[in-house]
């Protein structure tokens, strides 16, 4: 989609026959990967919407999350097959062997921001650190968690990882040593969908099914504001801006909300335009703007200083979208979607 007009920028990327759970564009912004429950990985011309190497194939269940490496010649994918594969972005071959050691589906993974490191978490309530290059663990599984690990991501100096569970807690580890740094972050009452640091590594955002986001301080593991409240159904995604002085939050409560980190107030009205459930939100890369994905089959993109749409929904999936992205440059943007179509 042209993040301007609105417009699609290429046919539909068709190819897989089974939902895209996960879509990301290469650092460079020439090309695309899709993840998909049809268990294969595809990449794809970002401005021709052709593949540009046969499907990647090996897993054998969903494959829930994908991402590229830094320098965008390596891409990393967690599956419910209980691996992590890395793959040579051309011509699509495996650089490793495959991940093994979790004993249950994986539920995300993320990159290191130097590249060396992977983390991914589990159904099986542990977090693993893997070298990029041996594909051996660097430590043993982080253990300590009770319920499933939804939700994992590095910090920006890659010392640390935090993860969200389904124990409703958050927790802080040294990449190198397992640890925990602090002691566990306590106060949601639901499920943690989804955790994030701020760009300076000095804050965590949390969401959940208690319909609220957390705010807290690294090194203190202490809110930082009170609750963020105003959503009626389950956050299922939230991110930083590039600046860390806003964070978006998507709901099941079909509204999409901007909140001010230093206040946690609302710094537009909500935006309402969804019929149903949000379940993907990203800022653009100037911070100006948010995308959203809903269960509407649509996707939308907002003013974020007049809370208004920029043009009208990007309609043309024909189911839920589940992922969305913007172009490293902020001029075009990719969605995945149920109907097993990227665009």
């Amino acid at each position: 989609w042209d993040a301007e007009t609105g417009k699609p920028t290429a046919e539909p990327f068709t190819g897989h026959t089974y939902p895209v759970n996960s879509v990301v564009f290469s650092p460079d912004g020439k090309h695309v990967v899709s993840g998909s429950s049809d268990e294969t990985i595809r990449i794809w011309d970002a401005g021709t919407g052709r593949p540009v190497a046969e499907p990647f194939t090996g897993h054998t269940d969903w494959v829930r999350s994908v991402t590229f490496s830094p320098d965008g010649k390596r891409i990393i994918s967690g599956s419910d097959d209980k691996t992590i594969r890395i793959w040579g972005a051309e011509p699509g071959q495996l650089a490793a062997e495959p991940f093994t050691g979790h004993t249950s589906p994986i539920r995300s993974v993320a990159l290191s921001p130097d590249g060396r490191r992977i983390v991914s978490g589990s159904h099986d309530k542990t977090i693993w650190i893997w070298d990029v290059e041996t594909g051996q663990p660097v430590a043993m599984p982080f253990t300590g968690h009770t319920g499933w690990v939804r939700s994992v991501a590095f910090s920006p100096d890659g010392k640390h990882v935090v993860s969200g569970s389904d124990d409703k807690t958050i927790r802080i580890w040294d990449t190198e040593t397992g640890q925990i740094v602090a002691r566990p972050f306590t106060g949601h009452i639901g499920w943690v969908r989804s955790v994030a640091f701020s760009p300076d590594g000095k804050y965590i955002v949390s969401s959940s099914d208690d319909k609220t986001i957390w705010l807290w301080n690294t090194e203190m593991g202490r809110l930082v504001e009170q609750p963020f409240t105003g959503h009626t159904s389950t956050v299922k995604s939230i991110a930083f801006s590039p600046d860390g002085r806003r964070i978006v939050s998507g709901s099941d409560d079909k509204t999409i909300r901007v909140w001010d980190t230093e206040t946690g107030q609302l710094v537009t009205e909500p935006f309402t335009e969804h019929t149903h459930s949000v379940n993907s939100v990203a800022f653009s890369p100037d911070g100006k703007r948010v995308v959203s994905g809903s269960s509407d089959n649509t996707i939308r993109i907002w003013d974020i200083k007049t809370g208004t749409i920029t043009g009208e929904p990007l309609r043309g999936h024909r189911n839920w979208v589940l992922s969305v992205s913007f172009s490293p440059d902020g001029r075009q943007l990719a969605s995945g979607s149920y109907d097993g179509t990227v665009r």
